[in-house]
């Protein structure tokens, strides 16, 4: 018993070595982080700059894939399927925890099949209208003119089940009007028809929408968070503007594919609270209108579990259902 028992020991003491070598050594090649949306969207304004840094601190390429459609859930279901190497990695947003009441049908979990690392970035959604709409100056218009004419207004958003597409059910749900839906397969896709006024308006991420704000292309109306943003001081929350209660923030998070080898998530986490804390990410976070993540993997699930529980609300108030 005692042979087994010390011959026992002894495999798991060179499983760990094993495991803590790997992660000494990793990457030995190139990584890539699957971003579920097309170029141009509020994932990609915060993932690129990311995987410059990380490649720096990690000496290996860090590669960002693109793959939209499904308001982020065929990337996500794609990504799930390969190897948890450490090589693979998943770049989601709080999209992916409404995904999971919304859609009828998913090939993956997001707590069953990623593991959390990080949140990346915490961004404020924006009420932004094409400024041909000259009619519709605040919020008070909007939802007085949506009312006065159900149906008339549509509203673009990132893909069914985004914050872009919620955030305005949530919205209807509270103010007792009626828009109708535009999903597209991505930020960037919403924002050139939005700016092009072929989309009268949407819940953007401010991530995406500050910069058309400034070339005065959108008209903001309202931001989403508690508090207003320093990009736009002068720009009342919902909630200021006459929906007391209202709010929404989107999040963008790395996770790993479930099986990946602790020591290599652990590695991750650090590099990536590191990053963070870059003066040239805190200047582009804070162009942006967004504040730094950079919480513990536990935190991190923590607010997955109830976010999760959060939109499954909003998600039957509304009565939204994605056969997909």
């Amino acid at each position: 018993m005692k042979i087994r028992l010390t011959t026992g020991l002894a495999a798991c003491a060179l499983a760990l070595a094993a495991v803590s070598a790997q992660a000494q050594t990793w990457p030995t090649k190139a990584i890539t982080v699957l971003n579920p949306f097309p170029p141009g969207g509020g994932t990609d304004t915060f993932l690129r700059p990311l995987a410059v840094r990380l490649t720096e601190q990690l000496g290996q390429q860090v590669i960002v894939e693109n793959q939209g459609g499904a308001g982020g859930t065929l990337g996500a279901g794609n990504v799930a399927r390969r190897a948890p190497d450490g090589y693979n990695w998943f770049m989601g947003a709080v999209h992916h925890t409404i995904a999971e009441s919304l859609y009828a049908r998913l090939n993956y979990s997001i707590t069953k099949d990623f593991e959390p690392i990080t949140v990346a970035a915490f961004v404020p959604n924006v009420v932004v209208v094409h400024p041909k709409h000259t009619n519709i100056n605040t919020l008070k218009d909007l939802i007085d003119y949506a009312r006065a004419n159900p149906g008339k207004l549509n509203y673009g958003s990132a893909g069914s089940g985004t914050t872009h597409h919620l955030s305005v059910e949530l919205f209807k749900t509270m103010t007792k009007t009626f828009m109708v839906h535009i999903p597209y397969r991505g930020a960037g896709p919403l924002v050139q028809d939005l700016i092009a006024g072929q989309v009268d308006l949407a819940f953007d991420g401010l991530g995406t929408a500050a910069a058309q704000i400034r070339a005065n292309r959108l008209k903001p109306l309202a931001v989403t968070s508690v508090a207003r943003n320093p990009v736009l001081p002068n720009v009342p929350t919902v909630a200021e503007a006459g929906v007391p209660g209202y709010e929404v923030r989107t999040w963008y998070a790395l996770w790993a594919l479930k099986g990946t080898p602790q020591a290599i998530k652990d590695r991750m986490y650090q590099e990536t609270a590191k990053a963070l804390q870059h003066p040239d990410i805190k200047r582009i976070w804070a162009e942006q209108g967004a504040t730094a993540g950079g919480m513990p993997p536990a935190e991190f699930g923590k607010l997955i579990d109830s976010e999760i529980k959060k939109w499954a609300k909003v998600v039957k108030d509304a009565g939204a259902k994605v056969d997909n």
